[in-house]
């Protein structure tokens, strides 16, 4: 296993990098009075929510966040609560209940896209093109790279 610590200076810069980059919250912004965690469920209903099936459980929500069932619960609640989602319990089985949106949900939805879209082009002002560019290529590489690793076992990891 390999240790930070002590580590030559350029595997120390890109930690300190890293670590800033998640301090920086650049996604966990309010938006309409919604948490980051909030307008995610928003958006993975609006993304899910297929013409043939109207409504999604909370366990298929759960899936595609990989997130916990009760953490969907507590998020569908506050949802609900303000008015951005609905619940309705099927008529067939009262223990299934589908979730959609309401038209304020499809609004914050549009609300937050907008936020999102105007900070990444913030972003791209001050990083001009080329540089913009180059963190996309790079981002998309550590992604990679990550998802490689994790198909890895932990013995394999670990040496």
């Amino acid at each position: 296993m390999h240790s930070v610590e002590g580590a030559d200076p350029t595997t120390q810069k890109l930690m300190r990098a890293l670590i800033q980059f998640r301090q920086a919250s650049w996604h966990e912004r309010m938006v309409a009075g919604c948490t980051p965690s909030e307008i995610r469920v928003l958006f993975c209903i609006k993304r899910a929510v297929k013409p043939d099936a109207s409504q999604l459980k909370v366990s298929e929500i759960s899936k595609l966040l990989h997130v916990t069932p009760p953490t969907v619960t507590q998020t569908i609640k506050s949802l609900e609560a303000s008015g951005l989602i609905e619940r309705t319990s099927d008529p067939s089985d009262r223990r299934v209940v589908g979730i959609t949106l309401t038209m304020k949900g499809d609004l914050v939805i549009v609300q937050a896209a907008d936020v999102f879209a105007s900070s990444l082009h913030g972003l791209m002002e001050y990083l001009g093109e080329e540089q913009s560019h180059q963190l996309a290529e790079l981002l998309t590489k550590v992604v990679r790279y990550y998802r490689e690793k994790a198909a890895w076992t932990d013995d394999q990891w670990l040496t």
